[in-house]
């Protein structure tokens, strides 16, 4: 065999080496955001299992108050008919679940019994929890999301995602009334 046809042999294969190293890598990166969204699917349905026990041992002290409760219920069961894969609705619902518990542990305040409610406090606890692990699920997600997007966006990968039709996945956002500075009174 000619110095020519081996040179072009070691080249053919190169670029099929890189080519393959290209698409798994996309792959996997795809994978990964998926396996991320997931958990963020995972720690939903966890605190959507914890919110009938909290609304129940609130609803014995606080009576007057069951718009807050019937909300949360609504939201919760909405929460469960969305599609798997409409993400954008699921956090909008979820967004709202989260501003929606705050305003039933701020009832805590006005009912000494309740608070020192064991049931409350574990469920309480449960739920802060619950609402850190979302947190960082989300931002498992933007960082699996961004070496997703970048692996699209950079060379010889690019090519291959065109060729493949990988699209581009967004990013979890804070909702804007979250990022506005609170007003502090004293």
């Amino acid at each position: 065999m000619s110095p020519l046809l081996w040179i072009i042999l070691i080249i053919v294969v190169l670029v099929i080496a890189i080519y393959i190293t290209a698409y798994n890598g996309l792959q996997r990166a795809k994978i990964y955001t998926e396996e991320s969204w997931s958990q963020i699917d995972v720690q939903l349905k966890r605190r959507n299992d914890l919110i009938p026990n909290l609304v129940e041992t609130v609803k014995g002290y606080a009576k007057h108050e069951s718009e807050t409760f019937e909300k949360v219920v609504q939201l919760r069961n909405q929460l469960t008919q969305i599609p798997a894969d409409n993400h954008e609705e699921t956090l909008k619902v979820s967004n709202e679940i989260t501003d929606s518990l705050k305003t039933i542990f701020a009832l805590s305040e006005n009912y000494p019994d309740l608070k020192a409610n064991e049931n409350f406090l574990k469920l309480q606890e449960e739920l802060t929890n619950t609402e850190n692990k979302i947190a960082y699920s989300r931002q498992l997600y933007n960082s699996s999301a961004a070496q997703y997007d970048q692996r699209l966006l950079t060379f010889p990968s690019n090519i291959v995602a065109k060729i493949h039709g990988f699209k581009k996945v967004d990013y979890l956002e804070t909702p804007q009334e979250e990022k506005e500075v609170p007003k502090v009174k004293f």
